[in-house]
């Protein structure tokens, strides 16, 4: 998702809402002689409007996996994921008063910075790594089709050497591309190291260089596909920490809610 001037409506959102709940919160520390407290009706108020906020940033991954719940604009969405999640951890702070007391309430603080220090992390690497990815892959393939691409490339340089072999024996005598071929290039075909083909030029015939040429671009190819496979990687990495933390989050503040209202 790249932070544009699309997110500018959002960003005045939250910016309005954060400096309307920070008037809010001067209010109700002035009036509060023993200082804020999270049991208060000013204080609920601002657990309730943050707690929302987290359901409804974790809605965007319900919408992802049920498609009956698909409403509205992708994109809209994690904008609203972004920044009204963003707007939960000041909510939360106004709710407690800027102090955590008791180890859940300990716990749950520190999860809630965890899981935006992550949002914010994976929102700057989608916002990078895919110029990124454009930068250096031109070629750039569908990834769920790389297996097939990889598969087909291999293919390919198999033909193009058997004919170069076919065509040195029925010429030479002597097999020498079959050899350069299966020791040099077969084997790093997947991952070929960058200076390869330099090396292997001179002991080319000159009659297989465009044969050479072509195994080459094939060899681009593969490495362009080894950075797709890369960066997905570390597009998507950051999902692995964003979101257990962020299902214990929720899980954590639904149990503080109830003791809390409960006792």
């Amino acid at each position: 998702m790249k932070i544009d001037r699309k997110h500018r409506p959002w960003i005045w959102a939250t910016l309005i809402l954060f400096a309307a709940s920070s008037v809010a919160y001067d209010l109700f520390s002035a009036r509060s002689p023993a200082g804020p407290r999270g049991g208060s009706v000013s204080g609920l108020a601002f657990g309730i409007a943050g707690y929302a906020l987290m359901l409804y940033a974790a809605l965007l991954g319900a919408r992802k996996k049920v498609p009956v719940w698909r409403i509205g604009r992708a994109q809209t969405w994690m904008r609203g994921h972004l920044w009204l999640g963003l707007l939960s951890l000041p909510l939360i702070l106004f709710h407690c008063g800027f102090a955590w007391r008791g180890p859940l309430t300990s716990l749950l603080m520190l999860l809630l910075f965890l899981v935006i220090l992550s949002g914010i992390v994976g929102a700057a690497l989608q916002s990078y790594l895919p110029r990124m990815l454009r930068a250096q892959v031109p070629m750039e393939t569908i990834y769920e089709q790389i297996p097939q691409v990889r598969a087909q490339l291999r293919e390919e340089a198999d033909q193009l050497a058997a004919a170069a072999v076919a065509a040195e024996a029925e010429h030479a005598g002597k097999v020498l591309f079959d050899e350069i071929y299966h020791s040099r290039i077969r084997p790093f075909l997947e991952h070929p190291p960058d200076e390869m083909f330099p090396s292997l030029r001179p002991a080319v015939p000159t009659e297989f260089q465009t044969t050479l040429d072509d195994l080459e671009n094939i060899c681009e190819e593969q490495r362009q596909l080894n950075r797709q496979v890369k960066l997905y990687h570390w597009l998507h990495a950051w999902l692995l920490v964003h979101v257990p933390l962020s299902i214990a989050l929720l899980v954590l503040g639904g149990v503080h809610a109830v003791m809390a209202l409960r006792y």
